[in-house]
Formats: C-alpha cells, structure tokens, sequence
C-alpha cells in the first residue's frame, strides 16, 4: 500500500470503537426482522388453518380416501364388512399420527411455525410440480424463475423508465408534455389485467402477430435459441400492459417527488451559475433522492417475485402468483405459508441490507448509529 493511500484508508476504515457500534445496530435490526418474520408467519398459519379447521377437512378426507381404498381393493376383498371396518380404523389412525394430526392444533401451529422458520417447507397437500413432487420447496422454486423472468424485469424497466421520464418531467413543469402526462394519469387507475384483456384481443386475436398467453408454444421448439425467443415472444404482451398500466401514475409521482428537489434554491444557483443540466440532475436532485430511491427499487423487486395473481391467470403465466392463487383456492396451506415465510425473508434481508445502503448515502444516518 503506497503512501499517498494508506493514510486515506485510514481516514475512512471505522475504527473499533465504530465498529462495535454498527454491529451493535445490526444486531438490534436483526433481531427486529426476526421477530417480524415470526409474527408474520405464525398469523399466516393461523389464517391459513382457519385455527384448526383445514386440519378438520383434511381429516374427513383422509376417511373417505381410505374406506374407497379399502373396499375397491382386491387385497381386503376377502375380508368381512365388519373386518374391512376395523382395518378402515387402523389405517385412519395409524395416516393421522404420521401427519401430526392426533396432537391439539395449538402444539401443530408451533410446530408448523418452527418447520416453516427453518424452512423444512414439507409437502402439499394437493399441488405437484411439473416433474410430479409434492416437496414444497421443489413447487416454489419450479415457479419462481417464470415469475422473476416476467414482473422483476416489468419492475426494473417500469422503474427506469418512470423515474427517467418524472426527472425529465420536475425539470420541465407545465409544459404541454407535463399537463397531457398529468391529465392521462387516471388510465393508471385501470389494473393491469385489463389492459392485458385488451391487447390480447387486438394482438392475438384481430392482428395474430402474438400469443393469447402461456410459456412457450405447443408444441415448443426443439432448437434451445429458437426455444428462448419463444418465451420472450410470450412475455411481449403481459409485460406491456404492466408497464401501461403503471407508467402515468409512476411517471406522475415521481415527477412529484423529483419537483420537491427542483424547486429548491440551490438548483436555481447551480442553473444561474451556468452548470450543465446533467450536473445539476445529478448532484443536486437525483443524489439527495437517492435513499427513497433505492428503498423503492428494492421493495418494488421483492414485490414483484410473488408475482400478480390475476395477471398470471389471464395470461396463463405458470408464476407463483397463479401458484399462490390455486393453493388459497384448494386450501392448500402448505404451499400458502411456504410463499409467505420465503417472502417475509426476502423482504427481511432487503430491508436489512437498505439499512445498510442508507447509512453510505446518507451522512446523517451514518453519524446517527455512531452516535448511540
């Protein structure tokens, strides 16, 4: 290390005293979203179970798959009625202890919690993957590729492109491309499966220049380039009507946000001084803005992974939010709290990590956990 750096590396490396205390805030922030992640999942679970009652169902179903088990097989055929009744007992009583169900509900929701805490997801009670698991874990990651492939990308260009388009509006307020922006806002009031609805009927069915929906055609091509221009063939129009749906509102509010820096004095001096505009953009409104910023990035694309349930059922798209959707619509409560608990994670560590990101943009944030 040369001279000239080793006293800057000095000047900006915490000293242990610094150290001490950011780790200390870290462990409080920890500790903080843990305890969030646990009351989130445990109302879940219990929202989930209808406080017992799914189990109550699940048990009544398991009777009458059993004794249609028991009568239709040829192994118990030779048995008496009164025999087939007795072996109808034993097996119902042997299935409700393997699955826990022989305990109070109170005992299984904590168990429930500590299986889905240390993500011993289990298995569904209805769904299977694609290659015939019924492991929870094997359901979700199945899905979650197609979900991050659609609505993380809708959300990272929708976000580009709203922020850009609201910082070139805060610059430019009242002009005739600002009132027609302002005055269009409402269309954003419109979800985006409606729109969806929309474009399938003009490109898919008047136009026929795309897909109505699903992955990839059937039969899919065999050629693996010709197979990923087919998904994103496919994603053209679910992807244009999110960010349709969403791009006034977004490019409106972040005008508003950006117009709160605009306005302030010293984007007037540094224009009065003669500064180029991508300067004073940057220094003196993009950087200020930079926490929300991030935080709403980062929050947007944890979002985005669970996908947007009616969207995916217009489409057809084989995301976790038709997953999410069909598992609430069966009662499958596995698969219910699996999403939950790995998203309640994601968002944990997200926020953990802006807390983090916070204190390196911002100075006051910084001297305020040193300051504890």
């Amino acid at each position: 290390m040369t001279p000239k750096i080793y006293p800057f590396f000095l000047k900006y490396f915490p000293s242990r005293r610094e150290l001490m205390k950011i780790g200390k805030f870290l462990l409080k922030r920890v500790l903080a979203i843990f305890i969030s992640v646990i009351i989130s999942t445990y109302v879940t679970i219990l929202i989930a179970e209808m406080g017992g009652y799914i189990d109550t169902i699940v048990i009544s179903q398991l009777k009458e798959e059993v004794r249609n088990r028991v009568r239709t097989s040829p192994i118990y055929s030779t048995l008496s009625p009164e025999e087939q009744e007795e072996m109808i007992k034993i097996i119902i009583n042997n299935e409700i202890k393997a699955r826990g169900l022989d305990t109070p509900f109170y005992l299984r929701s904590l168990i429930y919690l500590k299986d889905a805490l240390t993500l011993e997801l289990g298995r569904a009670n209805y769904l299977i993957s694609d290659q015939g698991s019924r492991q929870v874990k094997s359901i979700i990651l199945e899905r979650l590729p197609y979900t991050v492939l659609l609505f993380t990308t809708a959300t990272a260009l929708g976000f580009v492109i709203n922020a850009s388009f609201g910082l070139y509006l805060s610059r430019r307020r009242g002009s005739l491309l600002d009132k027609a922006v302002v005055g269009l806002t409402f269309l954003s009031s419109i979800p985006g499966w409606f729109y969806g609805i929309i474009f399938i009927m003009v490109f898919a069915m008047y136009l026929r220049v795309l897909p109505y929906g699903g992955l990839v055609s059937v039969p899919p091509p065999t050629n693996p380039i010709e197979y990923a221009l087919d998904i994103l063939k496919h994603t053209i129009l679910p992807l244009s009507a999110w960010l349709f749906s969403g791009f006034f509102l977004g490019a409106y509010s972040n005008r508003n946000f950006f117009l709160i820096f605009s306005t302030h004095n010293y984007v007037t001096v540094g224009d009065a001084k003669g500064l180029s505009e991508k300067t004073v953009l940057w220094r003196y409104v993009v950087r200020p803005a930079l926490p929300t910023i991030v935080t709403n990035f980062s929050l947007g694309v944890i979002a985005s992974w669970m996908g947007a349930m009616v969207t995916e059922s217009v489409f057809n798209w084989p995301g976790l939010g038709s997953l999410i959707y069909t598992a609430i619509r069966v009662n499958d409560t596995p698969i219910i709290v699996g999403t939950t608990v790995i998203y309640a994670y994601l968002l944990g560590f997200t926020v953990l990590i802006l807390d983090l990101v916070y204190a390196l943009l911002d100075p006051r944030i910084r001297v305020g956990i040193l300051s504890e």
